[in-house]
């Protein structure tokens, strides 16, 4: 079974992740990829965001009762801030030999992975499948696979390899990062929130269900 970990604040699930990991879950066969809200995300400290309870919550209306989709609240019941290399070590626990597990991210994070956590280790635990979307700033600028491969090899190894044919970089020390082109859906959960402060619709940015939960809830405003 290939299963993809998919990990973010959510402040909220919208399209732009329902999409995004729908693309990646037919280009690698992936049987289920699991829906990971952080609890305190330790590079956000300095914004209030959405309660735990209010965000895994848009995450199963976002999802609803599609099999393809499952909702792990794990960083939500760890106490302290949510590390990666923690959630990896706890689904590898859980997991068959004969399973395949990949951590999915977008671009944008995965160019500041180097400011996490014991972030080396991330590579020798699972492969990584980082998507190409529209990012914030500096990042929209130059090629998205040039600023792939000039960061592994600053910042992880410059002993991997290239193969342009299946957009993947190799390697005997770590395991493999794939790069896959996604859909361009130019929604963030920044957008989202300002539009609503700014009393602007949210319509076909979020799922139905989510944006009514979010007006009933009296969210970001």
């Amino acid at each position: 079974m290939k299963i993809g970990l998919f990990g973010g604040t959510f402040d909220p699930i919208h399209l732009g992740h329902l999409r995004a990991i729908k693309e990646v879950s037919e280009r690698f066969g992936l049987s289920k990829t699991h829906l990971i809200p952080a609890a305190l995300p330790p590079h956000k400290p300095n914004r209030d965001i959405a309660t735990a309870k209010d965000r895994l919550e848009m995450i199963r209306l976002a999802v609803g009762s599609m099999a393809e989709f499952e909702i792990s609240d794990i960083e939500l019941n760890r106490s302290g801030p949510s590390y990666t290399t923690d959630t990896l070590k706890h689904f590898m626990a859980k997991t068959s030999a004969t399973d395949q597990t990949y951590l999915i991210m977008g671009l944008d994070a995965f160019l500041e992975i180097d400011t996490w956590k014991a972030y080396l280790e991330i590579f020798k635990i699972v492969p990584v499948i980082i998507m190409a979307r529209p990012a914030v700033g500096a990042v929209c600028t130059g090629s998205p696979w040039d600023k792939v491969t000039d960061f592994i090899g600053r910042k992880i190894s410059a002993h991997y390899s290239i193969s342009d044919m299946e957009a993947r970089h190799s390697s005997d020390e770590y395991q493999a990062i794939h790069f896959i082109d996604v859909s361009l859906l130019d929604i963030s959960g920044t957008r989202i929130r300002n539009f609503i402060r700014q009393g602007k619709s949210i319509r076909f940015l979020v799922p139905q269900k989510v944006e009514l939960y979010i007006r009933q809830q009296g969210l970001y405003q």
